[in-house]
This record gives structure tokens, C-alpha cells and sequence, in this order.
């Protein structure tokens, strides 16, 4: 495709860069408006440059990648109720034998997590639990934060609903769900233990210094940690008994209650026999009364253990009807159903079971994330339409061919690069149909494995700095704002990490992506 007039290039790229500074740095000091309304903006200022048309604007929008979307979102959420990530956390803890153990198994719960869940969604529950532990255990947090965040990504790699660049790479190429997933699960595998053991080597010094502080109850620590996600129980008042050690009663007030309580003989005595009648009938009526409440509480009792019992049963059940709709939705994908239907009809499955107003299930979609890519596809669909995208490539075209070896290196190589200064989605918006179509020139076979090496590189390509993928930068937010036990992981320290762990699991993983 050749350039557009000077006027729609200039313009054109004008309002791609105002989308790609507020993408990668949303508070930026001259227009703090956040991601969401810099998408939005680009978008409308390539309809106003005339550098696209309103309807070539609308025809942009993916509606499949956003209902794919929308509906592993809902689904998340569900899961999210249902207990899911509870049960995850608990893995981390369950018999744990000590740093290195707990750093493995970081890795290895973020990553399937990652691929059926969203890297998004793990981080966002699992980094403050990840934290607490590392700080119970005395131990440096950032080794397991990087461990989260960059498994995360790698994990997410794996299905074409682990990450949303993945999303739209199965929807463009019209890759199966069980295809794309025995394309890159063996490169997932190997990425996850590779990076692991390159966590290990860095931090083994950090990981093996002895625990000062006394060993928790790690089970109990995962169920109330990932209890206090959700909510914050009220604290009960509790009533000290005075013979408690806690309340001290001076020992005059004791007496003198005991004087009151107890009638002397010489006080019965000088009371007339009527009184003293009438204060036995009186007696025995609070008698009886408190026998009547004593057998009215005898039978409330099972009634509550009986309803409690109704409550935790209708729970379990619903549990399972989250968990059987989840697998049926998983089985769906495999068997090369629509995929964003498929979602949508989970999501409205689980929402006719819970039988309740599903609005504050919904209120927790992230609905800024979908009009962001709406404000995306326009922006980058306009700024192909000056034809600097094709120019670029043509260029490296004949570089570029996976045919060979250089060919794969010199790609991964632009889209490791394009990943971290664009981001992600854009550069699999702005490069997947041109690497497919080169592909495509030399076999069917090799369409597909272009497809599959943009996915992959892409997503790892998340993990070479802190604002390379939104999990990065969610693990780094949650860790911050963590109540008591907040750290700080700063660019640096995760650069540090992420350059060799990157480069070395992209280049594993090309070699098996088959």
C-alpha cells in the first residue's frame, strides 16, 4: 500500500501518537485523562483529520473480540465468587517446603491460571496473597512479584482467551481453540520452567536466608487472606466476664453486689406473710417462663442447624453449576464452536443459575477495557490508512520470512520491539495480517505458525520491562496500595529480571512452536 496524501499522513500520525503516549503513559502531566479517553481521543481525532470516515470508523470495531471479551470477564467474575482463586491460593501454601518450593509454585499456579483465566484477572487476585506470604516467611517480596507477573504473561500465551492480543489473533486468523493451544503449550511449559529456574539463579542467595520470624499456619493464612479480598468482616463485641483476668472489680463493688443479691434472715422476718406470698407466686411464674423460653430456644436450635445446613448445600451446589458451566464453556472452545458465543453463553448461564439481579456481578466487568479497544481498532485502523504501517514493512519484508532461521529471529526481533513501544494489541492489529500474509506465500502450514510466533513473542514481550503488559503494571499497583504489607516494585529491579528472562524464553519457545 502505498502513502497517503501528505496532509492524512502528518495528521494521521498526529493522532497516533497522542493514543500511544496516554497508552503507555496515562498520567502524563499535559493531558492526565487516562488510557480509556486517550483511546477514545485518537479514534476521534483520525474521524475529524478525515484521515478515515465515520463508517469506516464503525466497520472497524471487532464486535467478536469484544464479546470474547465481555464474556470471559463475566465468567471470571463468577469464578472469582464461586471460590476459585481461594482454592489456588490455598495450593500455594498446602505443605509448602520453604522459598524456593513457594517461588515454583508461584510460577506454576500464575501461569495455568494465566491461560483459562486472564493474566489480568490472576494478578489482580492473587498479588496481595503472594505478598502476604513473602513478608510472613521474611523473605524479599519482589522475587515473587516477579515470579506472578512474568509467569502470568507466559501463561497466557497459551489459549486464545489468556490475554486480549491472543484474542484478537484467534479471531483474525480463525485458529481453533484446541489448535492454537497444541501450537503453543509446549513453548508455554518449557517458558514457565525456564523462567522459573532463571528466578532461582538470580535470587537463590535472597531465597536461602534463614526465616527469623516463627513459622504461620499457612492453610489459615490462605483462607483468611483471600477472605479479606472480598470483604471486611465486623469485629463483635465480646462481654469479659468478671472473673476474667482482663476485668478488675474492686473487691467492695463485689460485696456489695453479693449483699443485694442475697437477703439477710433477719430481712425475711420483717416482711408480712402476704409479701412474702406473693413474691413466691412471682417466682414461680419467671420459673415457668424461663422453662417456656428454655424449650422455645431447644427448638429454634435444630430449625437454624437445619437451615444452615439448606444454605451450605445450596452453596456446594452452586459451586459446582459455576465449575460444570466453566468446563462445558472449555470443552465448547476445544471443540471449534464460535468463541465469543461461546463465552456470552457461559456468561448467561451462570447469571440465570445464581437466580439473583446480576447487576453487581456486572458492575465488576471492566467496560473502560472494552471501549478502550473500541477507541484502538479505530486509531489503528486509521493510522494503516496513511500507509506508513505497509511502507515499514515492505522494508523488512524480505528479512522477515520464517522460512529460516534469521527470517524468525529478525521478526520476533520487530515484534519484541513494536510490543514495548506501541504495546501489545496494537502491534498484532497493526502487524498480523501482514506476517500471515507473508507466511501464507510459502505454505498453509507456515500462515498458521506465523500466527502462533506473533502470539507468543508478543506475549512474552510483556515481560522485558515493568510497562510492557497490564499485568506488570497490576502487580505493581496491587503490591503498592497492599494494606500493611505494601512494597514497591520499581522499574529497575524488574528490568533487571526481565531482559534475560525474556529474551531466553522467546528464543526457547520459537523452537517449539509448531
Amino acid at each position: 500500500m502505498a502513502l497517503a496524501s501528505s496532509v492524512k499522513v502528518v495528521l494521521g500520525s498526529i493522532a497516533f501518537a497522542i493514543f500511544w503516549v496516554l497508552a503507555v503513559f496515562p498520567a502524563v502531566p499535559f493531558l492526565p485523562v487516562g488510557r480509556t479517553a486517550g483511546s477514545l481521543l485518537g479514534g476521534m481525532l483520525m474521524v475529524i483529520f478525515q484521515v478515515i470516515t465515520a463508517d469506516q470508523a464503525y466497520a472497524a470495531i471487532d464486535l467478536q473480540i469484544l464479546g470474547l471479551l465481555f464474556g470471559t470477564m463475566v465468567v471470571s467474575v463468577y469464578l472469582e465468587r464461586a471460590d476459585m482463586f481461594k482454592y489456588l491460593g490455598k495450593l500455594l501454601s498446602w505443605k509448602s517446603r520453604g522459598a524456593k518450593d513457594l517461588i515454583c509454585r508461584v510460577c506454576l499456579i500464575s501461569a495455568i491460571s494465566s491461560a483459562f483465566f486472564t493474566n489480568d484477572t490472576s494478578c489482580v487476585v492473587l498479588t496481595e496473597f503472594v505478598l502476604k506470604i513473602a513478608r510472613q516467611h521474611n523473605l524479599p517480596p519482589h522475587p515473587f512479584l516477579l515470579a506472578l507477573a512474568s509467569s502470568a504473561n507466559i501463561g497466557s500465551a497459551a489459549t486464545p482467551i489468556g490475554n486480549p492480543q491472543n484474542l484478537v489473533i484467534a479471531v483474525q486468523s480463525k485458529i481453533s481453540f484446541g489448535n492454537f493451544l497444541k501450537g503453543i503449550l509446549p513453548a508455554m511449559i518449557m517458558g514457565v520452567i525456564v523462567n522459573a529456574l532463571l528466578l532461582l539463579c538470580m535470587y537463590w542467595k535472597l531465597l536461602s536466608i534463614e526465616k527469623v520470624e516463627e513459622d504461620v499456619d499457612l492453610e489459615v493464612l490462605a483462607e483468611e487472606e483471600l477472605n479479606s479480598h472480598r470483604f471486611s468482616p465486623a469485629t463483635m463485641t465480646h462481654f469479659t466476664p468478671l472473673n476474667s483476668p482482663g476485668m478488675s472489680v474492686p473487691m467492695g463493688h463485689v460485696e456489695n453486689l453479693r449483699n443485694r443479691s442475697v437477703p439477710s434472715a433477719n430481712e425475711i422476718q420483717g416482711v408480712p406473710s402476704g409479701t412474702l406470698e406473693s413474691a413466691r407466686n412471682s417466682n414461680a411464674s419467671k420459673e415457668a417462663a424461663n422453662d417456656v423460653s428454655s424449650q422455645v430456644k431447644e427448638e429454634t436450635i435444630p430449625s437454624e442447624g437445619k437451615d444452615d445446613l439448606t444454605t451450605r448445600w445450596k452453596k456446594i451446589l452452586w459451586k459446582s453449576c459455576v465449575y460444570l458451566v466453566t468446563i462445558g464453556m472449555l470443552i465448547a472452545l476445544l471443540l471449534d464452536l464460535n468463541m465469543s458465543w461461546t463465552a456470552i453463553t457461559a456468561a448467561l448461564a451462570l447469571m440465570v443459575l445464581d437466580f439473583k439481579d446480576a447487576r453487581p456481578s456486572l458492575e465488576k466487568v471492566s467496560y473502560s477495557l472494552l471501549v478502550f479497544f473500541c477507541g484502538m481498532f479505530i486509531t489503528v485502523e486509521g493510522f494503516n490508512k496513511t500507509g506508513i504501517p505497509s511502507t515499514l514493512w515492505d522494508f523488512m519484508e524480505p528479512y522477515s520470512k520464517i522460512d529460516r532461521v534469521s527470517g524468525i529471529a529478525i521478526l520476533a526481533i520487530i515484534i519484541l520491539v513494536m510490543s514495548n513501544l506501541v504495546s501489545n494489541v496494537p502491534t498484532v492489529l497493526l502487524l498480523g495480517a501482514r506476517v500471515a500474509a507473508l507466511a501464507a506465500a510459502i505454505s498453509a502450514a507456515d500462515e498458521k505458525k506465523a500466527w502462533l510466533i506473533l502470539a507468543w513473542v508478543s506475549t512474552v514481550a510483556g515481560n522485558l520491562s515493568l510497562l510492557g503488559s497490564a499485568a506488570n503494571i497490576i502487580v505493581c499497583e496491587q503490591a503498592r496500595r497492599a494494606p500493611e504489607h505494601g512494597y514497591t516494585l520499581s522499574f529497575w529491579s524488574h528490568l533487571k529480571f526481565g531482559v534475560p528472562s525474556t529474551l531466553i524464553v522467546t528464543a526457547i519457545g520459537l523452537t517449539l512452536i509448531r
